[in-house]
């Protein structure tokens, strides 16, 4: 079997944007990512050192003012990504899609690759938190998502999509929580821009559960 990890839901009442073809009920149910443990698992653990797991909001990313257009938020049209790049981690993979499950869970990828979208919340380049999911590693080795923690503030992801497009995107913010600290409204909730968060595993990996105990966040904005 492999290593298994987990990240509590969105809060019930808070609203968040949606695919049409998502109900808020159904999200709002039990999210379980990266092949994951219950998501009411309550692990001890400890926070990385440098990581801060209370945080203020990710600012706005605003485009490079004109003379011809006003600041402003910077907004791809809807297209779903097929690729995932993370240069600084070696990170190159396609993107399956990831729905919800007859119990309203958040479908996890069944191997080590390729990492996956969740089709539920905004495409990457939308205005919104869209959300991509891996694995740390799996029965068969190394995950996707292997070196997720190594990301810096800084860094590029790069999300290839449908229409031929490029999104480009920098990240702001690596952070590690312990499940029953998860912050679930930062993660999903509504944002003013076009934001990206990768979650993964991360933490000691606790034997007498097979479950990690902490979850990995990067956070990243659109860049033009």
């Amino acid at each position: 079997m492999g290593r298994f990890c987990s990240a509590p839901p969105p809060p019930r009442k808070m609203r968040i944007r949606l695919h049409p073809r998502v109900t808020a009920t159904a999200i709002f149910l039990a999210v379980i990512l990266a092949g994951c443990a219950p998501a009411d698992d309550k692990l001890d653990s400890q926070p990385l050192p440098a990581t801060n797991a209370t945080h203020a909001p990710v600012p706005a990313v605003t485009a490079k003012a004109t003379a011809q257009a006003p600041t402003g938020p910077v907004i791809m049209v809807a297209s779903n990504p097929l690729r995932i790049q993370i240069e600084s981690i070696g990170v190159d993979s396609d993107l399956m899609e990831l729905g919800l499950t007859d119990e309203g869970a958040l479908e996890v990828p069944t191997t080590a690759f390729p990492a996956g979208w969740f089709t539920g919340g905004p495409t990457p380049g939308e205005l919104g938190p869209a959300v991509i999911a891996g694995h740390i590693d799996w029965v068969t080795g190394p995950g996707v998502f292997l070196k997720l923690g190594q990301v810096e503030a800084g860094d590029e992801v790069r999300i290839t999509r449908t229409d031929g497009t490029v999104a480009v995107f920098r990240t702001v913010e690596v952070s590690q929580y312990p499940k029953d600290a998860f912050p679930a409204a930062l993660v999903y909730g509504n944002i003013d821009h076009a934001g990206l968060r990768l979650i993964s595993c991360g933490g000691a990996f606790n034997r007498s559960t097979g479950h990690y105990e902490d979850n990995i966040v990067v956070f990243a904005e659109l860049v033009a």
